[in-house]
């Protein structure tokens, strides 16, 4: 038949001529219906022609009277140019429709179903319906539900039964009919009457088309053709009508695209006729002429004697109104000799003279048999069966699928097949469409899961495993997780909605169900009756109760995994149909004898570690290639391009993505051992979609890339996470049954172990490394072959950054194995070859890491690189200068070597490159300043080393003095002392050591140095600077009193030593009032050891009464504390004593003054204090150090009081 298109409704009529309605829309746009006034009161009808094959219209040829209808014409069942290529059937009025005619209209019109329409079904079905108040004859209907869409089929219980009683179909209906309603039933074979007349109207329509106008009678030479027997004409018309079950070819009963045998949509013109507020699309073949000044009649043969009755003028109103006719031809004839001619208006025939009916009542009957089967066929994908008995007035409704279940093949109803592919068919229509909103997704899921219901496994595995592929593409496997509300798309109804399991209503007069209390016994099987058809008469006396109820309501998933179970649930489904269609010997197929069975206990050391992996990757890479060419191969036998193929290819795919996102939720759980199940089944599902695919799509290796990203992430979680190994171990060992059945599915077209060295949960920390490498490895090949990297760049650069990431993990482990080898390695007077070996490895790790943030411009990262890599050649120097001391004996003062030199040196330009990538400290300054760190330590410990180990042998005094001042003043301007952090404390007593180091080395300098004056002085001032600068920095630091006291102790020392060479008393008196002066600047750092002391104190006593101790409280070195106050004692006694002296020599002059008076006084005092006290032998530290504070106080008063005393007049 033609396509389906949408065309305008029928013109009306015109003031020429008739015509046959064209079979495409006319050049002038028709209006789109009509409102007819009938009978006095309004009734609207619209139709709209859907679809139309009928040829043009050609004018009816207007017979002469005595024209002879039992002659047949010339042209008498012959095909016609005129009816076009549909021959006969263009006359199929008289024509019996099939039991399947709805479906068929149904599947060409798709969009209409479930939504617009209220009912689907041929034109005579719905004349029946609404003849039933006036007729005595039976009604059989096969009724459907399909949404909100009814689909009628006439159900001819005669043809029913006389085929099974030949092939043993039905045989349920039968009995039930027979034990219940008809005990005596038997075919009723129709008149000699009833063939008489389809002859006489057939001739009658041939011979109205006759191309002259006249009769042309057959010539008497030639033999009549004879109308067909009723048994020929029977078995021609409407025995093939009812295709078999079960005799379909699987190819077309499995093929849902395809169009059934008996399902097609032979109808001449599908109208959607709109009566009332009734939407129906209809069926319709009524022969439409046209032509002159007629340009649409519908042409009719009536018997002179026989009046017309009401029957007669419904169903002549009806056609004309759904096929838009305005007009009616009436040919009259009296024994088949035609008499004359009438034309009659559509309005006018609902008053013609012995069929008087009213249109309202007609609408009245329309809107209750409407809401009568809506409020009770309420189970979509359920058979219905609406039956009148004839000459009874009670209409009965039945649930033939619950009936049919009741037998022992369920299966034997053969509308279910029609009624799942139509389920289905709208179900693929609502998805298809790509402004599909979310909240149909309930009615789609209700849609399949009835169709699955109706369908056996066994015989219809396309159409299941396409709907549970459907079921599963419902649900959103990436949405972002969202908080769930009332407002939630997925948690509303459509308008449309409508229940897959609907509870029967109460029973109710007002509402159309009834009781069944004083019914006869068989109404107890039917779900609901209609006691006299004169009801239907009655306005509203049937309401819709059909109430929309959630039972569709989309499931709302409350988790990720919840949802992606339910995707696994429908995958599982749909294999399992696809697998069993395929026809094998076993399940699975035999192993091949050329591939080795791999073994779980082969050697680790053969299995595991790097050179392994490579290989494996290399096999890897080498397969994707293969891939990219068009090879595969499939171990079930599938045919590529069969049905099974390409469904298998969508649902393993499905599976592979729901692991994934399983896979990933594990992740932000912590869950690795479940996360690396999940990625290994993930990639098990993509290695068995590489195998059947015949081209791979960019899609699926992008999915690949992400697949192995996220198992490099997880191999690295658990590498970074060795502590919970066991319980990570269980749970990837962990597997349910439904993951079990997939793999098996799987199985059956792969190993599935081309992503095997991926995701093995490995005991060595090493592997585990590699491994995660190797998968961000995989996925920057695969973006980079496949050319995904500029289509994709957000996914390039994550994967860069986790290579560089990895890289630096792995980077650091090899560092630290070097560090660890270090310091517990023997004593040797060289590196080992495996610690060179480990420096390499780390250091390939480094500077490749280093190249891919640097290629995505990631400085930040490639500046932490760049330090690790500093700090590589730091360990390296401090395992060179360990040989070095190790060479040089226990004994001998080894020197600073030129290889520590050398790695220091590479250490620095590593660091400096790294503040060269980040340019500026506001990059990120917490980087910033780590790297200023780790440069200034390199600084300071080179220069430490060199000013502890001078390399004498190799270069002057003076050149090393050089060399260790330049380094601590680089050290010094790369340690921040100002900026407020966390490092701030280390940076001050960083800086506070080094001026402290410095000032040693030029007292010490100048201690040694003979001869040049000038660099002499030089040396005072800079010593003098860097101590003071020294002590300022310790006195800002509460934790550091013994560096601070150690300080002002080698001040003392320098004071006595600049004392030493003075030779005037002025001069050296004040010198020692100097170095007195730093004696009682201590103080500070007394009063720190004191307090420090005290919170020792009070934590054993608080350890002693049962409290827990303070973990804050700093431990303090006693040792270096007595040792630094015994220094302190001596040099303040000998400070005193000679200040004593020297003020006594003083005091004998006319010049002393009284300060000077007062100084010696309290420096005796003081002196005699300090005596008494050392002199005691029991004296605990904290006694000790607060009568030093105690003498401090004093010398300090007494300073304070000289200074205020006035001078002599």
């Amino acid at each position: 038949m033609a396509e389906p298109r949408e065309a305008g409704a029928e013109a009306p009529p015109g003031p020429s001529g008739l015509s046959v309605l064209p079979g495409e829309a006319a050049e002038e746009p028709a209006p789109q219906g009509s409102v007819l006034l009938l009978g006095g009161s309004e009734v609207k009808s619209r139709a709209v022609v859907k679809y139309s094959s009928a040829p043009p219209r050609t004018a009816f040829a207007r017979l002469e009277e005595k024209t002879d209808l039992k002659l047949p014409p010339a042209n008498w069942l012959r095909e016609s140019a005129k009816l076009g290529p549909a021959g006969t059937t263009i006359l199929g009025n008289s024509k019996r429709s099939k039991p399947f005619s709805s479906f068929g209209m149904a599947y060409d019109f798709i969009d209409s179903v479930g939504n617009d329409v209220d009912v689907v079904s041929d034109s005579e079905n719905i004349k029946k319906l609404l003849k039933i108040p006036y007729s005595k004859s039976h009604v059989s209907m096969a009724v459907h539900r399909i949404g909100r869409t009814l689909l009628l089929d006439e159900l001819d219980i005669q043809e029913l039964f006389m085929r099974s009683s030949q092939t043993g179909d039905w045989t349920w209906l039968k009995e039930f009919y027979q034990r219940l309603i008809d005990q005596k039933w038997q075919r009723k074979k129709k008149s000699k009457e009833h063939w008489y007349q389809k002859a006489i109207l057939s001739k009658f329509l041939y011979y109205s088309i006759n191309g002259d106008g006249a009769a042309q009678p057959v010539p008497s030479a030639a033999e009549p053709r004879a109308p067909p027997s009723p048994n020929q004409t029977h078995n021609d018309t409407e025995g093939a009508s009812w295709p078999a079950p079960f005799e379909m070819p699987a190819s077309v009963s499995d093929d849902p695209s395809a169009s059934n045998q008996g399902l097609k949509n032979d109808f001449v013109r599908n109208i959607l006729w709109t009566f009332e507020d009734i939407h129906m699309l209809v069926g319709s073949n009524m022969p439409i002429f046209g032509g002159g000044r007629y340009p649409a009649v519908s042409l009719r043969l009536r018997d002179n004697n026989k009046p017309i009755n009401v029957l007669t003028g419904i169903d002549y109103w009806l056609d004309n109104l759904i096929c838009n006719v305005p007009e009616l031809v009436m040919c009259f004839h009296v024994n088949g000799i035609v008499q004359k001619y009438e034309m009659i208006k559509t309005e006018e025939i609902p008053n013609l003279e012995n069929s008087n009916f009213s249109t309202k009542v007609i609408k009245d009957i329309a809107q209750n048999i409407l809401s009568f089967l809506k409020s009770n066929c309420t189970k979509e994908g359920h058979t219905y069966w609406l039956f009148k008995a004839s000459g009874s007035d009670i209409v009965k409704l039945y649930d033939l699928t619950t009936l049919c279940e009741e037998t022992e093949d369920k299966y034997q109803n053969p509308f279910t097949v029609p009624v799942a592919i139509l389920l289905y068919k709208v179900a693929c229509n609502m998805m298809m469409k790509k402004n599909q909103n979310k909240k149909h997704y309930g009615t789609i899921r209700t849609l399949l899961l009835n169709c699955l219901k109706l369908l056996d496994k066994g015989r219809h595995p396309q159409i299941i495993a396409s709907a549970n592929y459907m079921l599963s593409e419902l649900f959103q496997l990436d949405e972002p997780k969202k908080e769930e509300s009332s407002e939630s798309p997925l948690n509303e109804n459509s308008e449309e909605s409508y229940s897959e399991d609907e509870e029967e209503m109460p029973d109710s007069d007002e509402n159309g169900s009834y009781g069944t209390s004083s019914d006869p016994p068989d109404d107890q099987k039917a779900v609901a009756v209609i006691k006299s058809v004169g009801e239907l008469s009655v306005p509203e006396k049937y309401k819709s109760i059909h109430q929309i109820r959630p039972s569709c309501a989309f499931p709302v998933c409350h988790d990720t995994e919840e949802r992606c179970r339910l995707v696994l649930s429908y995958v599982l489904e749909g294999l399992k149909s696809v697998d069993g269609s395929i026809k094998k010997e076993s399940d699975l197929p035999a192993a091949d004898p050329n591939t080795p069975i791999p073994l779980k206990y082969e050697d680790e050391s053969t299995s595991g570690g790097p050179e392994c992996l490579e290989k494996q990757m290399a096999l890897f890479l080498d397969k994707m290639g293969s891939l990219q060419e068009g090879h595969c191969a499939s171990q079930s036998g599938m045919t590529p391009g069969s049905w099974q193929h390409k469904m298998k290819l969508q649902l393993i795919l499905k599976s592979s993505k729901a692991y994934y996102i399983l896979s990933d939720a594990a992740m932000s759980l912590r869950k690795y051992g479940r996360a690396l199940r999940y990625i290994k089944l993930a990639l098990q599902s993509h290695d068995t979609y590489c195998c059947l695919c015949t081209n791979m799509l960019s899609e699926v290796l992008l999915f690949l890339s992400q697949y192995l990203t996220l198992c490099g992430d997880i191999q690295l979680m658990l590498a970074q996470n060795a502590n919970n190994r066991a319980a990570y171990l269980e749970e990837f060992n962990y597997q349910t049954k439904e993951d079990q059945e997939i793999l098996h599915s799987l199985h059956r077209e792969s190993s599935c172990q081309g992503f095997a060295w991926a995701t093995d949960l490995s005991t060595d920390l090493e592997c585990q490394l590699s491994v995660s490498c190797k998968c961000y490895e995989a996925a920057n090949e695969i973006l980079l072959f496949s050319d995904l990297k500029s289509q994709n760049p957000e996914h390039y650069v994550q994967v860069l950054k986790r290579m560089g990431n990895i890289r630096n993990e792995i980077g650091v482990f090899y560092m630290n194995q070097a560090a660890a080898i270090q310091t517990e390695r023997v004593v040797s007077k060289s590196v080992s070859a495996a610690e060179q070996q480990l420096w390499k490895k780390s250091f390939s790790c480094f500077e490749k890491g280093i190249h891919n943030f640097e290629s995505i411009d990631d400085a930040t990262n490639a500046a932490l690189l760049l330090c690790n890599t500093g700090r590589l050649m730091r360990i390296c120097a401090q395992a060179h200068g360990a040989a070095a001391a190790a060479a040089g004996g226990e004994e001998a003062r080894r020197e600073f070597s030129p290889e520590e030199a050398l790695y220091y040196n590479k250490a620095i330009d590593y660091y400096l490159k790294a503040l060269r990538s980040l340019g500026t400290r506001d990059v990120h300054p917490a980087v910033w300043d780590s790297v200023n760190w780790e440069l200034s330590t390199t600084y300071f410990t080179m220069a430490t080393l060199q000013q502890d180990y001078a390399p004498l042998s190799r270069k002057a005094q003076e050149q090393v003095e050089k060399e260790v001042s330049e380094a601590m003043m680089k050290s010094l301007k790369y340690c921040d002392v100002d900026t407020t952090s966390a490092r701030q404390p280390l940076c001050q007593y960083r800086a506070a050591t080094i001026h402290h180091r410095l000032a040693s080395m030029y007292h010490s300098c100048l201690r040694n140095q003979v001869g040049d004056e000038h660099l002499r002085k030089q040396h005072r001032v800079l010593a003098d600077l860097h101590y003071g600068k020294a002590v300022k920095l310790f006195q800002l630091l509460t934790d550091a009193p013994c560096e601070l006291l150690r300080v002002q102790l080698e001040r003392v020392a320098f004071a006595e030593f600049q004392m030493a060479s003075q030779n005037s008393s002025a001069g050296k008196l004040k010198t020692l009032s100097g170095a007195l002066d730093i004696m009682v600047k201590s103080e500070h750092a007394f009063q720190l050891i004191r307090k420090e002391l005290s919170d020792e104190c009070d934590q054993v006593k608080s350890e002693e009464s049962g409290l827990a101790p303070d973990p804050s409280a700093t431990s303090l070195h006693r040792e270096e504390v007595m040792k630094l106050l015994s220094i302190f004692e001596s040099r303040l006694a000998f400070l005193l004593l000679q200040s004593i002296k020297l003020l006594s020599l003083a005091k004998k002059k006319v010049s002393h003054s009284e300060d000077e008076e007062a100084l010696l006084k309290t420096s005796k005092q003081v002196y005699s204090q300090l005596l008494r006290a050392t002199a005691g032998q029991h004296a605990t530290l904290l006694e000790r150090i607060n009568v030093i504070l105690h003498l401090m106080g004093q010398l300090s008063a007494g300073k304070e009081a000289g200074e205020a005393t006035p001078p002599p007049p």
